[in-house]
């Protein structure tokens, strides 16, 4: 459930936490009381919480501020421990992936687009999902469903209109509220940018630290006891969003081509079963040279259940020449199949945005995590990281 790049925290921050929102607690846990603790999901989708009736997507108290609520549907969905909740097994389970097919693409990339962009096809996704899920699961089951959505979005679900109903909230508890997720934001936001300069971020993250944790202990202080019992009575018994492993899209298909070295063409749904390590790179890229030896290296330790793909989409002329792109697979001695990417239909089905970029998938076909750039850039271990991955995903049946 990791997005890791050229070092542990380079670029975490400002994609994958406004795509796939799973990894931040936003709702600490009353002492004595049900662990209201309400962590937003590692994923990247909204969907209201309504108890009788269409949820409507992205209501927030202020309309203005519907960014600050975490969108978790899709994420939820995706995770085996919710289906389970759902009775989403056997035949329905089949049935749920086969929708997956069709919205968890756009899902995917929406990762990578403006943040209201994004959150708009978000929004359209998440209704389709409703649509699907309401003409195929009891009410009871949509009930938890939605119990569960706004437990994984944390303190943050109390600025939506319909919570803040439901909780009776005032007009001075929204307004701090609010207040406080504005600053916890735009701590985040300095952080990320201290990040991106290069420059210390000890003091910029202890800000963010702080922020983040006045927010979740707030509501605590802010909400009365009968609030704090109308808010256990809309999120329902105990679940723990915080400790979902699997809350990613299904990876995106291989294009149809017959442009590949090593291997007839694949495609990832014949390799279910498997697990599936998918890395885009450019023959002429050195920070892609740097990360062969770790792909050779896991071709060569997993013959069996562990599947390495190259895929080289070109950024130079010369890398468009597919008797190059062969000759420099031979001279590196790269014998994983490789899928000769020059139409870039795979870069773009994957809205792919960088050389090197590696993906891990598993047996189900779902994408587990992504690492962009050099493994060990700066003393990073993410060769490390990914074989303790792969050694847990080839355990998983």
């Amino acid at each position: 459930m990791e997005v890791l790049t050229m070092t542990v925290a380079r670029r975490l921050c400002a994609t994958c936490l406004r795509a796939f929102p799973l990894c931040l607690p936003l709702f600490a846990t009353p002492t004595g009381q049900d662990p209201i603790s309400m962590h937003p999901i590692r994923s990247a989708l909204l969907l209201v919480l309504v108890m009788l009736g269409r949820p409507a997507a992205g209501q927030t108290a202020d309309g203005s501020v519907d960014e600050l609520v975490p969108q978790t549907l899709l994420g939820l969905l995706h995770a085996p421990q919710v289906q389970k909740e759902l009775g989403l097994t056997g035949a329905r389970l089949e049935a749920l992936e086969s929708f997956f097919q069709q919205i968890d693409g756009p899902w995917f990339r929406s990762r990578n687009q403006p943040p209201a962009e994004g959150r708009k096809v978000v929004r359209q996704l998440e209704r389709r999902a409703w649509d699907w899920l309401t003409s195929r699961l009891p009410t009871a089951k949509l009930q938890r469903l939605r119990q569960i959505e706004l437990r994984s979005q944390g303190v943050r679900s109390l600025l939506r209109e319909d919570v803040a109903r439901a909780v009776n909230l005032d007009a001075d508890q929204r307004r701090e509220l609010l207040e406080l997720a504005r600053a916890t934001e735009s701590a985040r936001a300095a952080l990320a940018a201290a990040i991106r300069s290069g420059t210390s971020i000890e003091s910029a993250r202890d800000a963010a630290e702080k922020a983040q944790q006045e927010e979740q202990g707030a509501f605590q202080r802010i909400l009365r006891p009968n609030q704090l019992q109308a808010l256990s009575d809309r999120i329902g018994p105990p679940f723990d969003t915080s400790t979902l492993t699997r809350v990613y899209p299904m990876a995106p298909e291989l294009p149809q081509t017959d442009q590949w070295i090593n291997s007839p063409p694949l495609t990832l749904n014949s390799l279910r079963g498997k697990v599936v390590l998918v890395h885009f790179y450019a023959f002429q890229c050195h920070n892609c040279h740097a990360n062969f030896p770790h792909y050779k290296r896991w071709h060569e330790k997993y013959p069996g259940d562990v599947v390495v793909i190259g895929i080289q989409t070109p950024e130079t002329s010369a890398e468009r020449d597919p008797q190059r792109v062969r000759l420099a697979a031979e001279e590196e001695g790269l014998e994983f199949p490789i899928l000769i990417d020059i139409d870039r239909q795979a870069w773009n089905g994957w809205s792919n945005t960088m050389w090197p970029t590696i993906y891990v998938i598993d047996k189900r076909g779902y994408l587990r995590m992504w690492w962009q750039g050099e493994l060990n850039w700066e003393g990073a271990t993410g060769d490390q990281t990914i074989e303790r991955l792969i050694d847990r995903l080839r355990e998983e049946s």
